[in-house]
């Protein structure tokens, strides 16, 4: 019976002690989720105060960049000095503009003209070029329906020779033969 009370008293403080433990244990569970949770309560909350104040500060910046703008706009005008020395900034911005565009212009211009030449020297070579190709070629074959004219002249006329050369003959002979028969 002594044993039976040592292992019942073993499995009661046993029983607390995995009690005690579950408690322990739900409580730092209780305790790491409510820190979760403050953690991303807080989290959202520095979320929407960021938002909110990225909402009010756009707006605010805005007006004072128009502010700003509009004071150095007008800022130069409400002195007479202040005026003529911004006239004289701008006709001095306006001139060195000026300047700078008719320089644009005038090396556009020359390279245009150089262009041009080139393209026109360019042209006229390949011309002459043709052109010495085209008459080389016509006087080649010129000369050769000249020879080839020539010999088909030549060679009947040679033929048409030799034929009235031997009808001379044959016409010779038989003259001759008439007048002595007569």
């Amino acid at each position: 019976m002594a044993e039976t009370k040592t292992n019942s008293s073993k499995s009661k403080t046993q029983a607390k002690r995995a009690t005690t433990e579950a408690k322990k244990s739900a409580a730092k569970t209780a305790k790491a989720s409510k820190h979760a949770a403050t953690k991303t309560a807080v989290a959202e909350k520095n979320q929407v105060q960021a938002v909110v104040e990225t909402a009010v500060d756009i707006p605010v910046g805005a007006v004072l960049s128009v502010r700003d703008q509009l004071s150095d706009l007008v800022e130069p005008w409400t002195d007479r000095s202040k005026a003529e020395r911004q006239v004289k900034n701008y006709r001095s911005n306006l001139r060195k503009s000026l300047k700078r565009t008719e320089r644009r212009g005038t090396t556009a211009r020359r390279r245009a003209l150089t262009e041009a030449r080139r393209t026109r020297t360019q042209v006229e070579r390949e011309a002459r070029n043709h052109r010495r190709n085209v008459e080389t070629t016509l006087k080649r074959n010129r000369t050769e329906v000249e020879q080839r004219v020539r010999r088909a002249i030549e060679v009947p006329t040679s033929r048409a020779q030799t034929v009235v050369d031997s009808a001379q003959g044959v016409v010779g002979v038989v003259g001759s033969q008439l007048t002595a028969l007569r």
